[in-house]
């Protein structure tokens, strides 16, 4: 049987798309990206280039047969840049050569003419100047400006959170190769296969069924290969489509962090009202997000953020504001979490302001606050469960949290320079895309004479498991092994029309499909056995791929029943299609059923600060996590500790660093994430009395632990005011070493 994946990757022996053995002919292609951050391109010198040794040709926005746009919400992103520039790196040439080392070379030896224009980088200056991707949206509940007058309390604040890079260990890459008749067939780094496939057809002027789009894994994405994946794949097919021959296009580690979005910075302005014992009455919150230059995801990531505007509260009465804020940085696009860790930042820093103004512990305004079933969210889906109190309760009592409140208190008081510092982090996280229409997928299953399965579907592997699930979703209808059932690559031949792995929905809807599917073909196997065992379909079951009737195993095999099914000429094949159901979110009144649940749970983080030097140690994180009935607890476990570990770089060491639209953070010298050195003691637990939910997976476990982290940015605020210092004013995220010294010595806001 085919070795799982992570065999395969302790082995060294997976296939990326750089990896796979070089068809004859091989071209390989770079990009010439605009040294402005914002300008009029007046003309190109492209001899030189053309000129260089190895080259074969250099391709621009007048190659582009068919439309040179691939933007997927907004059409506002050329392939290849004509007229103005937007941002530094923007596509402007495609260099095809005989050597990766050609076409870098040939790049190089490119002079644009380039009338410079001023550039906005701030999303305050860009909506100040009506510079707006869409129209800015409101989603509201109730009556805000009442709530805050009536209010015992009201606190006001401006917050600004950073950009991150996803920094996959697999950079952007597509392989692209002619096939017979005009066709294009593409190994492509995507985590949307169909995506790629519909950019490809449109640049190309071709029908979808012109472009095959195959992915067997990725390398990591975490969001910055949905929409991000779809130039690189889309300019290596146009040059394999002008030269009939096979393209490749890799990006080095440097042009991958320059021409590439991140997460989305955001700035916010906030006013809080609560009663005088601490009950939240009304929230305002405004956000500026960053875009970037072209619309890419920004739209639905924003919306994310209006429907986590209230993170894992109630809060009767909200008005969330939001700007999608065009600037001349590289389009900012999704990043695990989506737009929901932005929201939750911005109210646990309000929330965290209230506990100061009323001198009161920040978590005793967390717990009475938290959301129960029946609070309805701004949106007006209700909460069906009480599973934010449950994680919050049960974290408090497996982490002696009390207990440790008050030891943290006893070494502040003994210690001079070193302080520690613990805080909560509840989360509260909807599962399902905000566009309702990609709550779907397909699967087809074919189950071979010999007893073996092999299962496609729309998801993509990517490090996460999705591949994994989905086996075991299927061995288990058919109470088969899961060594029996593989997995094919994601390929938009066998799985049309596939929604992006994403929104940590890859395993909840794809496993789903199958599970349909497999189900449709163990009913045609039921009857074939009740016929030869002559008994009532209802006597006959399957266990451990036997045939039992009435509980007792009986002489027929799994194999031998399908071996006589296709005697029989029934079929051992299914499609299946899954639409999430109950769902609805409707843009027009903002309002709706956006998701099919809520993933709930709560972390306590605890740091040790060096208040000399403003470095610190992440010391421990530990959370109880709502993971339903989980069909691969060692899988969910990874994908908690990972999220974890990822959403504290966010907070503290991973700084992203513009200077004039230049990006000044592009290799693994300037910009830093945890290693394992950085990592802290981690201790993930499942809440013991979770509900599964209906689909065969558990709850999602992808994006909702990434927001635990949040809880490092508080717990070095506490550790820091454990030294005197107020801390106050704008807070800002990440709380860097340096940022932290400057709050120490007084030079912070």
């Amino acid at each position: 049987m085919k070795p799982t994946d992570p065999l395969l990757h302790v082995l060294g022996q997976s296939l990326y798309v750089d990896d796979l053995p070089e068809p004859a002919g091989l071209l390989h292609a770079a990009v010439f990206g605009s040294p402005f951050p914002h300008g009029h391109l007046r003309g190109l010198e492209l001899a030189t280039a053309r000129a260089v040794e190895g080259v074969v040709a250099v391709l621009t926005a007048a190659d582009v047969p068919g439309h040179n746009q691939i933007g997927g919400m907004v059409q506002d992103e050329p392939l290849l840049a004509a007229g103005d520039v937007h941002f530094v790196g923007q596509p402007i040439a495609c260099v095809v050569a005989t050597s990766r080392e050609a076409a870098h070379r040939g790049v190089a030896a490119i002079t644009a003419q380039i009338d410079e224009l001023p550039g906005i980088f701030e999303p305050r200056e860009a909506q100040r100047l009506g510079h707006l991707i869409i129209p800015s949206r409101t989603m509201q509940c109730g009556d805000v400006d009442a709530a805050l007058r009536q209010a015992a309390v009201v606190v006001r604040g401006q917050t600004r959170s950073g950009a991150q890079e996803h920094l996959y260990l697999e950079t952007q890459g597509a392989l692209a190769l002619p096939q017979e008749g005009g066709r294009l067939r593409i190994v492509s780094s995507t985590q949307a296969p169909t995506a790629v496939q519909r950019a490809v057809a449109g640049v190309l002027g071709v029908g979808m069924h012109d472009v095959e789009v195959d992915v067997t894994r990725l390398g990591g994405g975490f969001g910055g290969k949905e929409d991000q994946a779809t130039p690189w794949a889309a300019l290596a097919a146009l040059a394999a489509w002008h030269l009939n021959a096979p393209v490749k296009l890799i990006l080095s580690r440097e042009d991958d962090m320059r021409m590439t979005g991140k997460r989305h910075p955001y700035d916010a302005d906030y006013a809080f009202g609560l009663t005088a014992d601490g009950q939240f009455l009304g929230w305002q919150v405004e956000f500026y997000q960053n875009a970037g230059a072209s619309a890419d995801l920004s739209p639905a990531v924003l919306e994310r953020s209006l429907l986590h505007a209230t993170a894992s509260y109630f809060i009767p009465n909200v008005r969330a504001i939001g700007h999608c804020c065009r600037t001349n940085l590289p389009p900012f696009t999704a990043f695990r979490g989506f737009g929901g860790p932005q929201a939750m930042f911005v109210l646990e820093c309000a929330l965290d302001h209230a506990a100061r103004k009323l001198g009161v512990d920040r978590s005793v305004l967390q717990r009475r606050n938290l959301a129960k079933t029946g609070d309805v969210q701004p949106c007006g889906m209700p909460i069906r469960s009480d599973h934010a109190a449950l994680t919050f309760d049960q974290a408090v009592a497996h982490f002696h949290f009390n207990e440790k409140q008050q030891a943290i208190a006893a070494f502040n008081a003994q210690n001079r320079r070193f302080k520690r510092g613990a805080a909560l982090m509840p989360v509260c996280f909807g599962i399902s895309f905000t566009s309702t229409f990609l709550n779907q997928a397909s699967a087809l299953v074919h189950v071979y004479t010999d007893g073996s399965v092999a299962v496609s579907t729309g998801a993509v592997e990517m490090g996460q498991g999705v591949n994994a699930k989905i086996q075991a979703a299927v061995a288990g209808v058919l109470a088969i092994a899961p060594a029996r059932v593989r997995l094919e690559s994601t390929n938009t031949g066998r799985a049309a029309n596939t929604s992006p792995t994403a929104a940590s929905s890859g395993a909840d809807l794809n496993a789903a499909a199958a599970a349909q599917a497999a189900r449709e073909i163990a009913s045609r196997l039921r009857s074939r056995a009740a016929l030869l065992l002559h008994c009532a379909e209802e006597a006959v079951s399957f266990q451990d791929g036997r045939v039992n009737l009435n509980g007792a195993p009986t002489e027929w095999t799994f194999e031998r029943l399908v071996q006589s099914a296709y005697m029989a000429r029934i079929s051992v094949s299914a499609q299946a299609h899954y639409a999430t159901p109950n769902i609805l979110f409707d843009r027009a009144t903002e309002s709706g059923v956006a998701f099919a649940y809520h993933v709930f749970g709560t972390a306590l983080v605890e740091v040790t600060l060096d208040a000399l030097l403003g470095t610190y140690t992440v010391d421990r994180a530990s959370c109880v996590h709502d993971v339903g009935t989980s069909l691969r607890p060692d899988i969910d476990r990874g994908q908690v500790e990972g999220g974890i570990v990822q959403g504290i770089g966010w907070m503290t060491m991973e700084e992203v660093v513009y200077q004039d639209g230049r990006l000044k953070s592009a290799n693994l010298g300037t910009y830093k994430v945890p290693d394992l050195l950085a990592a802290p003691e981690l201790d993930v637990r499942w809440l013991e009395t979770a509900n599964a939910p209906s689909h065969v997976t558990g709850k999602a476990v992808g994006e909702p632990p990434l927001m635990y982290g949040i809880g490092a940015y508080f717990a070095l605020l506490n550790a820091i005011r454990a030294t005197g210092v107020a801390a106050a004013g704008l807070q800002e995220s990440p709380m860097t070493p340096e940022r932290a010294l400057m709050l120490l010595t007084g030079d912070g806001p």
